[in-house]
């Protein structure tokens, strides 16, 4: 939790700074991720085999939600998109259990209710909601995160099939990256942070997360993102000097705890 927390941060030090520009923030953290995983899975491995290999489902969700997540952060602070971000996502894995057939309680509609009303209270117009255009982009990163934390639910070689869902992300964002070329800006501080991101907090810090899912249920899964919010929050506070306003501590109480709601009454 604390390597996707400090995904926010770097990428939100990085954007919000100007250092370096959206599609290249993303196309040097996928790559760095790719590269970082292969050194490791190289030296892991020996003479060794694996099963895991991903899927393309797995890359196209995870460059999505990458792509997603930068242009978000260039006009959200870091709490409020991480907020956006794990509330979409818990959101996401709750409406896909209820299309794989389960059914919801009463005290699990209060829950996405509550939920859902937190985000709209973000939402609303005043000077500390969030643009829309940053709200919709990292409402669609958390969806793509939701359904790659899913997708590795049921992985037997976390480490493989993390650096080939890398592998398989790089060239989906070469496009983007080539169509942005002609504008695109970097610095030395933007490509350090975004190697930092791929290759520390998201490359090592994923095949961790698929490990852990191994042990975790979808809805403990999900339990434990809650404290993303929280953490990135502080993080922005301490090291980017942002600001913690009532409106996003309201709209976390109402959106986590109605997410809340929902897990608890699972357990009844």
């Amino acid at each position: 939790m604390i390597a996707f927390a400090a995904n926010s941060v770097l990428c939100r030090l990085a954007l919000g700074q100007g250092s370096i520009d959206p599609t290249a923030f993303t196309a040097i953290r996928l790559l760095s991720g790719a590269l970082v995983l292969t050194a490791i899975f190289g030296c892991s491995m020996g003479k060794k085999t694996s099963s895991g290999r991903g899927s393309w489902l797995a890359a196209a969700m995870l460059f999505l939600y990458a792509i997603t997540f930068s242009f978000a952060y260039v006009s959200l602070t870091t709490g409020t998109g991480a907020l956006i971000l794990f509330g979409a996502v818990q959101i996401t894995m709750i409406v896909l259990t209820l299309i794989s057939g389960e059914r919801l309680r009463l005290m699990e509609w209060l829950g996405l209710g509550l939920a859902f009303c937190g985000l709209v209270y973000l939402l609303l117009p005043g000077v500390t909601a969030p643009s829309l255009s940053g709200f919709f982009l990292m409402a669609m990163a958390g969806i793509a995160w939701g359904i790659y934390t899913l997708r590795g639910r049921g992985t037997k070689d976390p480490l493989a099939d993390t650096t080939f869902n890398f592998f398989r992300s790089v060239p989906l964002v070469i496009i983007p990256a080539l169509l942005a070329f002609p504008k695109m800006h970097v610095s030395t501080e933007g490509i350090m942070l975004a190697a930092l991101s791929g290759g520390i907090t998201s490359g090592i810090g994923y095949a961790i997360w698929y490990t852990a899912l191994r042990g975790l249920t979808a809805t403990q899964a999900a339990v434990v993102q809650l404290s993303v919010p929280i953490i990135a929050a502080l993080g922005g506070v301490v090291l980017i000097s942002e600001l913690i306003t009532l409106r996003l501590i309201l709209s976390a109480f109402l959106t986590l705890g109605g997410i809340l709601i929902v897990i608890m009454s699972k357990q009844n």
